[in-house]
């Protein structure tokens, strides 16, 4: 029987990503973790040092937040153009209903083309 010092030193095993993005995190988690052992142990290459360096300036944090301003841009655009487009859809079948209720024929706009 293993006692509880060598349970705590076996590593147990995730199961599988179920999607790729969560795959990707994995990967990218691990990655950064041999990235600090790396720095810690000082056999850390130039190029590596360098990238984490460049991740800790100003100029990076104000990249980042320019992307997601940008991510938000375009999620409102997306909105409002689905919004436009919905209010055009009711319009049309406000305008539908009104003729419906004053007796116009709601067909006969379609057959004049």
């Amino acid at each position: 029987m293993a006692t509880k010092k060598e349970e705590s030193k076996v590593a147990r095993r995730k199961p599988p990503a179920l999607t790729l993005e969560a795959r990707e995190n994995e990967l990218i988690a691990k990655a950064v973790n041999e990235a600090e052992k790396r720095i810690e142990n000082g056999t850390a290459s130039d190029s590596l040092l360098i990238h984490w360096l460049r991740q800790g300036t100003v100029k990076m944090q104000y990249e980042k937040e320019k992307l997601q301003a940008e991510v938000e841009l375009a999620k409102s655009k997306t909105e409002a153009i689905a919004a436009s487009k919905r209010q055009e859809e009711l319009a049309a079948e406000a305008i539908k209903a009104m003729k419906l209720y004053t007796g116009q024929d709601i067909y006969e706009d379609e057959y004049d083309d």
